[in-house]
């Protein structure tokens, strides 16, 4: 189906780059491109504000052993299947000037945010670096042709450095979007009225774009 034939798909996203879910997330959403001209409203909210932008062992987020180690078999047993080699996942970080730097970059359009969106994911999850370190992101910003017009502009707010209980203006919106369809955990897919939550499968995210579609048309007629 070529591009002028495919329907607009117009969904929103929660997300936050430090979530891990959310990245299986991004990388399943790609698969409704084949049938739609998906356009994804991402909306970034953080979900751990209060972590130190220099990152810590993710022994502090005081879940047990077992718990923790439950939650990395079952994260393997999903990047696997969408084939993303993760590292090995011991230190979190604050995600504030990654999501900044994203939102930011929307600006420019699909042709620099899809590249700098995907990096961001991959330098956390597969390469292993802090997303919250200011340098890290500036070089992932460089290979992406991200201008420093816009990296200086993302970072503006005064905010950008905390305290965690003060969210800087470019994502006030989305958190009290979150709040507003009482969206609890990220990732959040938001497709019309319906929302589906967390880890999921392709198929409900064409279910629920088939749905969604269906409910356009049936409003038209």
């Amino acid at each position: 189906m070529s591009s002028i034939q495919k329907p607009e798909l117009k969904i929103s996203v929660i997300s936050d780059y430090i979530c891990p879910f959310c990245f299986i997330g991004h990388k399943r959403l790609q698969a409704l491109r084949e049938d739609y001209d998906l356009k994804i409203n991402w909306c970034f909210v953080e979900i751990h504000p209060e972590t130190p932008a220099e990152g810590q062992s993710v022994k502090l987020l005081n879940y047990s052993d077992e718990y923790w180690n439950s939650l990395m078999h079952n994260l393997q047993k999903l990047a696997d299947e969408e084939n993303i080699q993760l590292s090995e996942h011991t230190i979190t970080t604050n995600s504030r000037k990654a999501l900044l730097l994203a939102e930011s970059s929307k600006s420019l359009g699909a042709e620099y945010f899809y590249p700098l969106h995907e990096r961001i994911f991959e330098a956390y999850f597969v390469a292993g670096k802090n997303i919250g370190d200011e340098q890290v992101l500036r070089d992932i910003a460089t290979t992406c042709d991200i201008p420093e017009q816009i990296i200086e502009q993302a970072w503006s707010d005064p905010h950008t450095n905390g305290p965690a209980d003060a969210v800087p203006a470019a994502l006030l919106r989305y958190l009290q979007y979150a709040g507003a369809i009482n969206a609890r955990s990220v990732p959040s897919f938001i497709f019309g009225k319906e929302m589906l939550t967390g880890v999921v499968k392709k198929a409900l995210l064409k279910q629920a774009a088939k749905n969604l579609l269906g409910e356009f048309q049936h409003n038209l007629s």
